[in-house]
């Protein structure tokens, strides 16, 4: 495993060895080049980028245009350029016209088009006769009409899902990353349950949250900390607030950092002094729900499956009507990564996932509560990501 300070990371190595997996993909579609678009948020969207070239995308938009022979380029807004060369793993970095802003200018930046970059890797724009496209549903009109208009005659390829099928297995490297974004999650939930006592607002515990975690090597969050007390823990998502955590309150927490581009998860609750009995009650059927499909995770079984012993089991308590989403998916360089095992979803579980599985109760009169836990998949069943206990009482 490469390390650097002790930390595992993802080797240089790994990153070439996906380029070619994904030009294997391209060959079958007989597609002459690749884009994977990546927004300018760190953790919105597919994270092509990090994953193809661990750049961690922040401001201006990125593609990864690969051809289906020889290394890719990163094209990219004219302010990120000498950022993705110092940081990101491909060597060849091109600033794309469509990427600049329209009242700005920069004097000292050497601006191609798509065509442009394309021609001068030895591809006419007769030549390209179908291009696949990743990360399609965040490409914006403008963008999307620019490409159109300068390559009118080629096939536009919706790659999406076979770039997340080829990610959905993890690498040894990936797995150890995991693991350690694991360990600064439960070192965010300590720091949480150390700090939650009548009277502390949300905002207090989700800043010592995200404290811990950097602390601990976190380079962020998939999601903003949720810290939701009382009334706030009704809805599927909740910001924190400054409310103060008051006398036999639910604190319903989700704590998902990133570490190396690739994200933890966990979903508890907090029992504050002696909530409300049906309270209590969900959180009971929501560990049952939980336990169960833990158990039922192994290769070859449909994600579905498993989703469905959990639902089951809520729904025998009479809460089925408060489980609001898919309950089982997976994690990787997004905290919510395909492929996602709802009931319409026929994906199949295999070695080397990581799955996430999030028991949900959202919309109750009492409130709302999430117990979420991270597995691995493996070759008979699956190991648990953490030991983070279920009940917790202040």
């Amino acid at each position: 495993m490469t390390t650097q300070s002790s930390h595992p990371i993802i080797p240089v190595s790994e990153y070439p060895q996906r380029w070619r997996r994904l030009q294997a993909a391209m060959a079958k579609f007989e597609l002459d080049f690749l884009i994977a678009y990546a927004d300018d948020r760190a953790t919105f969207g597919p994270a092509h980028a990090r994953w193809l070239a661990n750049f961690p995308v922040h401001f201006e938009p990125v593609c990864i245009l690969l051809p289906r022979n020889g290394d890719p380029v990163m094209l990219v807004g004219p302010e990120s350029d000498q950022y993705a060369l110092l940081v990101g793993q491909i060597a060849d970095v091109r600033v794309m016209r469509e990427f600049t802003h329209p009242d700005e200018d920069y004097p000292y930046s050497r601006i191609q088009s798509l065509n442009e970059i394309m021609s001068e890797m030895g591809h006419t724009p007769q030549s390209v006769k179908r291009v696949g496209l990743a990360g399609r549903g965040l490409i914006g009109n403008d963008l999307m009409a620019a490409w159109q208009a300068a390559l009118p005659n080629l096939v536009w390829v919706d790659m999406e899902n076979a770039l997340c099928d080829i990610r959905a297995c993890k690498s040894p490297a990936e797995i150890e990353v995991i693991r350690q974004a694991y360990k600064i999650a439960e070192t965010g939930f300590q720091a949480a349950t150390d700090t939650i006592k009548v009277g502390v607002t949300e905002r207090q515990v989700a800043a010592e949250i995200d404290a811990a975690m950097r602390r601990a090597g976190s380079e962020g969050t998939g999601i903003d900390t949720i810290v939701a007390s009382g009334p706030n823990t009704r809805p599927i998502l909740a910001r924190s607030t400054f409310r103060p955590i008051a006398a036999n309150d639910l604190v319903l927490l989700t704590i998902a950092p990133r570490y190396e581009g690739y994200h933890a998860a966990i979903g508890r609750v907090v029992l504050v002094g002696n909530p409300d009995p049906e309270i209590t009650r969900a959180l009971e059927i929501a560990i049952q729900a939980q336990q169960a499909c833990a158990s039922a995770l192994r290769p070859g079984i449909q994600g579905r499956q498993v989703e469905a012993i959990g639902r089951q089991i809520v729904e025998n308590g009479n809460l089925g009507q408060y489980f609001l989403y898919s309950g089982v998916h997976s994690l990787g360089v997004i905290e919510f990564e395909a492929p996602i095992f709802g009931p319409s979803s026929p994906a199949t579980l295999a070695q080397d996932m990581i799955i996430s599985i999030d028991i949900p109760m959202f919309n109750a009169p009492w409130g709302g509560l999430r117990i979420e836990n991270g597995y691995l998949i493996t070759a008979n069943g699956s190991e648990p990501l953490h030991n983070t206990p279920y009940w917790i009482r202040k």
